[in-house]
C-alpha cells in the first residue's frame, strides 16, 4: 500500500486529512485523525512517596477521567521540553527525573497521533497545577499511594502502558543520599510493595 494524495478535511481544534491509498489496482480514500505528536508521564513525588495523576473531562468518553499528565508538543519543541512543562502547567511540579518509556501509535488504524510516555519523578512543587485557563483546563489532581494505584481500575490506555511498566520495574523507594528514587526489584510472586 501506498499514500499518493493527502488532503485536510477539516481544520478545527483538531485536525482531519482525507488519504487516497493505492492497494494493487484499488485506490482507497481513508480518513486520518491528525492531532499531532503528545508526551504523558506518570509523576512520582519522591518526598511525599504517592503517585501524581491527574483527573479532568475527556471528549473521547464525554466524562472524567483519571489518566497521567499528558499534553500536546507544541512546534519543533523536544518531547523531554514538553513533558517537563506538561508536569509544571498539570501537577506545578519540576521534574528531577525523568525516563522515557516508550513512544507508541495509541491507535494507529484511525490516528497519526505519536505519544512518548515517560516515567518521572519529582520531589519539589514550584506552582499550583491544574492546568492553564487560557487552554480552558480545569485538572484535578489525584495522589495515590502505590497500593491504591495498583489496584485502581483504569480505562486511559497510556496510564495503563505506564503502570504496568512501573509494575514489571519495581517500586521506587527514596535514596538515603539525594532522596530521589531508585528501582526495588520486583518480586517474583507479584509487585514489589514500598516498604
Amino acid at each position: 500500500m501506498q499514500i499518493i494524495e493527502r488532503s485536510r478535511v477539516f481544520n478545527g481544534h483538531y485536525k482531519v486529512n482525507q488519504l487516497i491509498v493505492q492497494d494493487g489496482d484499488k485506490q482507497l480514500k481513508r480518513e486520518q485523525f491528525a492531532p499531532g505528536k503528545a508526551v504523558a508521564a506518570l509523576v512520582y513525588d519522591t518526598a511525599r512517596q504517592v503517585y501524581v495523576l491527574t483527573r479532568q473531562f475527556r471528549i473521547g468518553p464525554e466524562a472524567k477521567i483519571l489518566e497521567i499528565a499528558a499534553g500536546m508538543i507544541d512546534g519543533d519543541e523536544a518531547p523531554e521540553t514538553a513533558v517537563r512543562r506538561e508536569i509544571q502547567e498539570e501537577l506545578g511540579y519540576e521534574v528531577d527525573k525523568l525516563e522515557k518509556i516508550v513512544e507508541m501509535w495509541p491507535s494507529p488504524g484511525t490516528s497519526s497521533e505519536l505519544i512518548t510516555v515517560y516515567y518521572a519523578e519529582v520531589g519539589h512543587k514550584s506552582g499550583e497545577g491544574g492546568g492553564l485557563a487560557e487552554e480552558n483546563e480545569n485538572i484535578e489532581m489525584v495522589e495515590l499511594s502505590w497500593e491504591a494505584l495498583v489496584t485502581e481500575p483504569l480505562q486511559d490506555a497510556k496510564t495503563v502502558l505506564a503502570v504496568q511498566w512501573v509494575r514489571l520495574r519495581g517500586t521506587p523507594e527514596p535514596s538515603p543520599l539525594s532522596g530521589a528514587g531508585s528501582f526495588r526489584v520486583k518480586a517474583s510472586n507479584g509487585p514489589a510493595r514500598p516498604a
